[in-house]
């Protein structure tokens, strides 16, 4: 009798049972492999993007370990690598195409190894198209929407012994109470919401995630409930757009009132949040950021541009006068507050006059760091296809300007808690030196100090001795 056979009953329609189903149906077949090979099978993820795509490999890992699978964190050894992708740059495809290169004389030599591919990526077609021509060897490819239906994508790959592939163009449902596995026993990743309706017109992200879909405050505030059970301190709140949380629920909830909900968590010691989009972050959400005992005095605000002209273009929706304005009364609110930001240089028809509004926003916020990115074309976007696309050269010199300029800012912005003493969160022995350990203050900021692994998952207070631009050395106070 084959393992087919063994299935006589019919899969259950509604969700999350049908996943349930399948789960214990996938690893059927990877016990069935593990005896065959006389081992337990391995599988890797590796995840590139953001952290909606990590909290995503979280949940593949989940599914991953229910059905059998250890961690193997080398491609090469693994039985099961998922690349799980981003398609914000066109770099982030380009590596991903040379990784498969390298597995597929890998593959040759281990026929059972299976190889999928998720996420952003997959969404475009023409990747799709190129992957069915040129990378034959790849089992699964799937795409953002339908994550949720890894166990049963992998029995029907499994059973239909080919290349398998299902995209959706949308997503139809939520699907809550299937496993994942954290990085971190006690802080944790939290979706709150999916899709973006901004169509800022450099971005892909609205065509290849959806439209926004936030999920059931109940649901969001029994996660955390249970994450807190098992031991999690901290949450982050994830979203495109958190600040438009709850627009499209049957009975409408600003990201405030959520916020307000989740500080009520009895055990959670420390909220985050992102990503927030300037145009609404609102006066209630500032206030509730004031009056907190457990939200975060770090906010992530891109700019994108400090040009009024080039917001304008990338669909942005706010001007720089008002972005300003909108740090001035964060600042007056939370004075400590930390302040980070993204910014595109490059966009097309970018002068230099547009540049240097840009390098005015970067004075006057002064953010405690900004992540800073030559503009890439993406296909489908307006912005590839508007006209004075500016020459490599120009953008490049105008890269490295800024980059110099924020980095001196950003240290000397951090600087300012030397000798204060810090609640750092620790996450992990260093890496460098195993007498440290490494954690986070509650503005995002690393910290180094004499400690042992009894220390990780606790919040601890450090003396801030001595900063070193990005982060601090300190000395746990007694």
């Amino acid at each position: 009798m084959t393992l087919e056979q063994r299935f006589v009953t019919e899969p259950p329609v509604s969700e999350p049972d049908r996943q349930h189903f399948y789960i214990a149906r996938a690893g059927e077949y990877v016990r069935e492999e593990s005896n065959r090979l006389g081992r337990v099978l391995s599988a890797t993820i590796t995840t590139f993007g953001c952290q909606m795509n990590a909290r995503d490999s979280e949940k593949l890992a989940g599914i991953l370990r229910q059905i059998g699978f250890v961690d193997e964190p080398d491609e090469e050894k693994a039985d099961f690598v998922i690349f799980n992708t981003c398609t914000v740059r066109e770099n982030a495809n380009m590596r991903v195409y040379g990784r498969l290169g390298q597995l597929n004389h890998i593959k040759r030599k281990q026929p059972h190894k299976m190889i999928a591919l998720c996420g952003c990526m997959m969404q475009e077609p023409e990747v799709v198209e190129k992957l069915q021509k040129s990378y034959r060897f790849v089992d699964l490819i799937f795409g953002t929407h339908n994550i949720y239906k890894f166990a049963e994508l992998f029995v029907k790959c499994k059973e239909a012994g080919r290349m398998t592939v299902d995209v959706w163009d949308e997503a139809d449902k939520i699907v809550e109470e299937l496993p994942n596995e954290r990085k971190y026993p006690f802080k944790s990743g939290v979706n709150i919401m999916f899709g973006c309706n901004n169509f800022c017109s450099y971005c892909i992200v609205p065509y290849v995630r959806g439209r926004e879909r936030s999920r059931n405050p109940r649901d969001i505030l029994h996660e955390i409930e249970r994450l807190v059970g098992d031991g999690v301190v901290e949450v982050m709140l994830l979203g495109q757009n958190v600040n438009s949380y709850g627009k499209t629920l049957d009975v409408p909830m600003s990201f405030a009132e959520l916020l307000r909900e989740v500080e009520k968590i009895e055990g959670l010691r420390r909220i985050r949040f992102m990503t927030s989009h300037p145009k609404d972050l609102s006066d209630d959400l500032i206030a509730v950021m004031a009056d907190s005992k457990k939200i975060c005095p770090h906010l992530h605000l891109p700019i994108q541009s400090g040009s009024t002209r080039i917001l304008q273009k990338m669909n942005r929706r706010y001007t720089k006068e008002q972005y300003l304005d909108l740090v001035k009364r964060l600042r007056d609110a939370i004075p400590d507050i930390s302040l980070t930001t993204d910014i595109i240089v490059g966009f097309p028809g970018e002068t230099e006059e547009d540049f240097l509004e840009t390098m005015d926003v970067v004075e006057k916020v002064r953010y405690d760091s900004a992540f800073t990115f030559q503009y890439s074309k993406r296909s489908k976007t307006p912005a590839a296809m508007m006209e004075n696309q500016v020459e490599a050269a120009v953008v490049k010199d105008r890269f490295d300007r800024l980059l110099a300029r924020v980095q001196e800012i950003s240290a000397q912005a951090c600087g300012r808690y030397e000798g204060k003493i810090k609640d750092v969160l620790v996450e992990t022995v260093n890496d460098h030196d195993q007498s440290l350990v490494t954690g986070r203050m509650d503005n995002n900021l690393l910290v180094h100090f004499p400690g042992n692994e009894t220390l990780v998952g606790k919040i601890v207070p450090v003396k801030l001795e001595e900063c070193k631009g990005f982060y601090y050395m300190g000395n746990q106070e007694s």
